[in-house]
């Protein structure tokens, strides 16, 4: 029977994983270091399914979550084009 402080753990390494990748795309890193960073994280996220871990709606959100600390928002407000200055549309 699994408890939450191995739920805990496994998560937290999920998440260590996702940033690895992240800061390695922000980087520009090589592209065999992006695909092992992608099959690592990839692997993990398909294993912790298959055990029944977590959910998909979990793994989406951890993964928005991650993103959002990497990269900041994914939208934010624009100004309305009439308080541009001409010509900057």
């Amino acid at each position: 029977m699994q408890t939450s402080t191995d739920r805990g753990a496994v998560l937290t390494e999920l998440r260590q994983l996702l940033r690895d990748l992240f800061v390695a795309t922000e980087k520009g890193c090589a592209q065999p270091r992006l695909a092992r960073a992608h099959g690592y994280a990839d692997g993990y996220m398909k294993g912790l399914l298959q055990a029944g871990l977590v959910t998909q709606k979990e793994l989406l959100a951890i993964v928005a979550e991650e993103r959002v600390r990497a990269f900041g928002p994914a939208t934010r407000t624009l100004p309305k084009l009439d308080e541009l200055p001409r010509g900057s549309a």
